[in-house]
């Protein structure tokens, strides 16, 4: 019998995403693969194209009621006695929590992906400290705790968040880098620059679209492209009403959501991502894999997704001024310049990032 192997996220886009080389790994490994995530536009591609089981997670994002988040813990709890799993591996901090406690009463072994603190560590309140304390009683049973940066290490081991768990310090979910193939920089006429996010409050998307707008108020010859989901389910979510509007302004140009972001870091000369805190961003990694450099907050994951004034430039989080700033910086480039800069992002990723040393961290985490 294949032994049972569940990924989990909030998202199947996530797994589609970001998983897909795992998901064939562990398949190549003789295990049957099962995604539990909420139903969404990739869920379908995961048993199509990857050949796993999926199983749809009712499960809100952004939620915080106590009924629809103990509706969702019971159908866990029942999915997880039903299919008796050999190994589970959870991504996103609320399938950290619910999947890791659910593992943890059924005795079932669990890896958390601690891929950046989220919004139960940006924010403060009496709900995200209680959030914040059954996380690290989660974590404490886990057999084993895989981080993309050391400040997000630092801050669980600080907060006694750890235990005696075994952890792994990885570079983020990795590249594939026969997949992301460099590519020469375009035409310097306009300057194009690329924001790849769900579209979230915490990701920085607003100070993108006012940087964006200082620039062209500056009269500077640039095209900024926003590309991303919209009716993502989180409590920071941009409303498709604001997108509209800087849009309208001229702004910024909204290009809709991908699953190839390929073509369209192709097309620009630098990638922006001013979000508030990352774990470790794939977006920055896959734009360097394509030798584009990136302007990022200088916040943990973001800074070390980057070699400050090497393969990218560093912004002040939530500042709209200092983003612009930056971004002015970069237009003001002499093209080879620019060229450089991407040349060096492409070497590091070669150099620190492969995708296989990821996969090959999940694989040496089971049983068999």
């Amino acid at each position: 019998m294949k032994p049972v192997v569940f990924l989990t996220s909030n998202t199947s886009w996530y797994l589609y995403n970001f998983r897909r080389t795992t998901i064939q790994a562990l398949r190549e490994r003789g295990c049957l693969v099962i995604c539990l995530s909420p139903l969404d536009g990739f869920s379908r591609r995961l048993t199509d194209e990857l050949s796993a089981e999926h199983i749809a997670l009712p499960l809100d994002g952004k939620g915080t009621g106590a009924v629809q988040e103990l509706r969702s813990l019971r159908y866990i709890w029942k999915v997880m006695r039903k299919n008796k799993p050999d190994f589970v591996f959870n991504f996103t901090v609320k399938m950290n929590i619910y999947c890791g406690l659910v593992c943890a009463l059924q005795k079932i072994p669990f890896a958390n992906n601690i891929s950046g603190l989220g919004t139960a560590f940006i924010h403060d309140s009496w709900l995200f400290r209680r959030v914040r304390q059954i996380y690290g009683l989660v974590n404490q049973r886990a057999r084993h705790l895989f981080f993309q940066n050391d400040e997000d290490l630092s801050v669980f081991r600080g907060k006694g968040m750890l235990g005696t768990t075994p952890f792994t310090l990885l570079p983020g979910s990795g590249v594939n880098l026969q997949r992301f193939q460099p590519f020469p920089l375009p035409p310097s006429d306009p300057i194009k620059f690329i924001l790849i996010a769900r579209l979230l409050g915490d990701k920085g998307v607003r100070e993108y679209a006012k940087a964006c707008g200082q620039l062209k108020a500056q009269g500077l010859n640039v095209r900024c492209m926003l590309v991303g989901p919209l009716g993502v389910s989180n409590r920071t979510a941009i409303t498709q009403e604001e997108v509209m509007h800087w849009a309208a302004l001229g702004w910024l140009e909204y290009l809709g959501e991908t699953d190839d972001v390929r073509p369209l870091i192709k097309k620009a000369h630098v990638l922006v991502l001013p979000s508030y805190r990352e774990g470790m961003p794939r977006t920055v990694l896959e734009a360097a894999a394509m030798g584009r450099p990136a302007i990022v907050t200088d916040v943990p994951g973001c800074r070390h997704a980057i070699e400050p004034d090497v393969t990218g430039w560093l912004c002040e989080v939530r500042s709209p001024e200092s983003l612009a700033q930056q971004m002015k910086r970069v237009y003001e480039l002499k093209p080879f310049e620019r060229q450089q800069a991407g040349d060096a992002a492409r070497r590091r990723m070669e150099e620190h990032f492969s995708e296989d040393r990821v996969v090959q961290s999940y694989l040496n985490c089971l049983p068999y």
